[in-house]
């Protein structure tokens, strides 16, 4: 039976309001062991139908790395959206549920060969690449097939930078367009990353100018691309109010068509921002300690199963059930269910007190929980479930 949930103002600004009831009636109708995602169809509707709207000539790939469970792939495919992934596992998801391989493209800069070699059986044709030996790989085993070069660019304000593992400057870049051009590839573009959950609209414009600046190299090298990939980066709510992604893609949308060709073909390949804030994590207190002068809340689901992103300082808000006598609020370091003393998800959060057995509500975690978990120390993954 559900006691009464702390739904506070500053709620409003992280979830819909309809993504939360819709969650609170399904608790109220269904038993279902904890931990479990509950992901609203409705709000993927939203989402699908706003991102790209605001840029021309765009094309969304859903990023399966950020929710790969396959009632939400199968609900996305419907929808009529395109999808990017990085490994045979994920090709072999998209498949079994009929995508088609031209609505499917591979950005992971670094493939495997098995991976490449499914690929190159199915049909998949565009793939990005940032070094010399993927070229090989790819002349070796897709010949002929549309490559993209990766551009390093500034992630300055993502809350989860992706700068240093993967892309080069301009010069090598260049260098590989023409070595993808020789080795009998079709260099179609250039891609960038900006970071995820990127909250500094300007490292849009700095990563479009310095793709300008490539692209006419390119073009001096008689190279023609006609693709640019943006990647993902658009962020969400978890603790606070974010910049909107309508005010993202029409500054995006600007630029580009002050820069480039007007019938150049866009790529966007949101993954948080499409599933992150229609998922809601539903957990259930099983432990509380005083030690030394902190209050420990331990729940559920942890780093290990679900909440790993909390460890590169992802912040979540916390909605919990508790009695109406719980009036005053307490800090808390709130914790997962293992023996690992690594298993930290939070620490100052303020809340009202739960009792053991009582339900807490994770906001905005439809994106990188699941698709992240784990069976360590025999704590099961928790079942992801569309409503």
């Amino acid at each position: 039976m559900i006691k009464n949930f702390r739904i506070e103002k500053h709620h409003a600004g992280i979830v819909a309001k309809a993504t939360l009831f819709k969650c609170l009636r399904y608790l109220d109708k269904e038993v279902v062991e904890t931990p479990f995602l509950l992901i609203d169809g409705e709000k993927l509707r939203e989402k699908v139908s706003l991102i790209g709207r605001s840029i021309r000539n765009s094309t969304v790939f859903y990023a399966v790395k950020a929710n790969p469970d396959r009632e939400v792939i199968r609900f996305l495919h419907a929808l009529g959206t395109g999808f990017e992934i990085a490994s045979e596992g994920e090709l072999e998801l998209l498949l079994s549920i009929g995508v088609e391989p031209a609505k499917i493209i591979s950005s992971n800069p670094v493939k495997s060969l098995k991976f490449l070699k499914l690929a190159s059986t199915t049909g998949v044709n565009r793939f990005s690449f940032d070094s010399p030996d993927e070229v090989e790989k790819l002349a070796h085993h897709i010949p002929h097939c549309d490559v993209y070069v990766r551009l390093s660019v500034p992630n300055e304000g993502s809350e989860w930078p992706l700068s240093k593992k993967f892309g080069v400057e301009l010069d090598e870049a260049l260098a590989l367009l023409c070595r993808a051009r020789d080795r009998g590839l079709n260099p179609a573009g250039i891609t960038f990353h900006v970071g995820s959950q990127c909250t500094n609209i300007y490292n849009w414009n700095i990563a479009l100018e310095k793709a300008k600046t490539l692209w006419d190299m390119a073009e001096k090298s008689g190279i023609r691309l006609r693709l640019l990939n943006i990647g993902g980066g658009y962020p969400i709510a978890y603790t606070k109010s974010v910049v909107s992604i309508e005010s993202i893609e029409r500054n995006i949308n600007a630029l580009i068509y002050d820069k480039f060709p007007e019938d150049i073909t866009v790529h966007l390949e949101p993954g948080r921002a499409v599933v992150g804030d229609a998922g809601i994590f539903v957990t259930t207190v099983i432990g509380k300690a005083k030690r030394s002068d902190e209050n420990w809340l331990y729940i559920d689901v942890g780093v290990f199963n679900g909440l790993m992103e909390s460890v590169g300082g992802i912040k979540y808000s916390y909605i919990v059930e508790t009695s109406k006598q719980a009036r005053h609020k307490k800090q808390w370091t709130v914790a997962g269910p293992s023996c690992d003393s690594f298993d930290v998800i939070d620490k100052n959060v303020t809340l009202h007190e739960p009792q053991v057995g009582d339900i807490v509500l994770i906001l905005s975690s439809g994106a990188y929980t699941v698709s992240y978990a784990s069976e360590f120390n025999g704590f099961s993954i928790p079942k992801t479930i569309l409503i």
